[in-house]
């Protein structure tokens, strides 16, 4: 279902389910990140679903402004297998997360504008809607090294506007991309 209008990104908060006949295969980004073959199968197999909660408050550690920041904490469970939890603030400051998917990693969010975004996939194919920011999310893997730099945002896909993700994810000189397509579902 295409998103409603009253959802932007700065209102994610719903669930989100991940559109696998419009989307990019996340096959070749998940084999690049170390994943198994029998976990991408299983991932390929699944409903993909994030159910999102968008809010303002003071940043998380290891940040002690006390300003407030936009936060996104996301559930996202794969039918079949474990879920797993992102809590994010967007306020560009590093922090640590663990897995049992991705293993260990540290990832900073923030708002951005496609003028400060420098590749060019990650950067085509935007809606221009009034709110012009997008989110970046850049993650670093602790124990595999790979590079993951996504910007989230809001894009006409078959004449419908969609929650859209385009990911990139590099290792050492490889570079995969994906665009990953969601259905509002509530």
């Amino acid at each position: 279902m295409a998103a409603p209008a009253e959802k932007t990104i700065t209102d994610l908060s719903g669930k989100w389910v991940l559109n696998k006949n419009l989307s990019d295969s996340s096959e070749p980004i998940l084999s690049l990140q170390g994943i198994g073959y029998l976990t991408r199968k299983g991932i390929g197999m699944a409903t993909i679903s994030l159910d999102i909660n968008q809010y303002s408050a003071p940043p998380k550690p290891p940040n002690t402004s006390t300003d407030v920041f936009t936060h996104i904490d996301i559930t996202q469970s794969a039918s079949g297998l474990s879920s797993t939890q992102e809590n994010r603030c967007l306020d560009d400051t590093f922090r640590e997360h663990s897995d049992w998917l991705f293993g260990s990693v540290k990832g900073r969010s923030r708002f951005i504008t496609l003028d400060e975004v420098e590749d060019a996939f990650l950067k085509e194919g935007w809606l221009a809607e009034s709110d012009v920011k997008f989110i970046q999310s850049y993650v670093e893997s602790v124990d595999n090294g790979w590079i993951a730099n996504q910007i989230w945002g809001f894009e006409e896909i078959k004449g419908e506007r969609r929650y859209v993700r385009h990911v990139l994810v590099t290792k050492g000189d490889k570079r995969v991309t994906a665009k990953l397509i969601y259905d509002y579902q509530s």
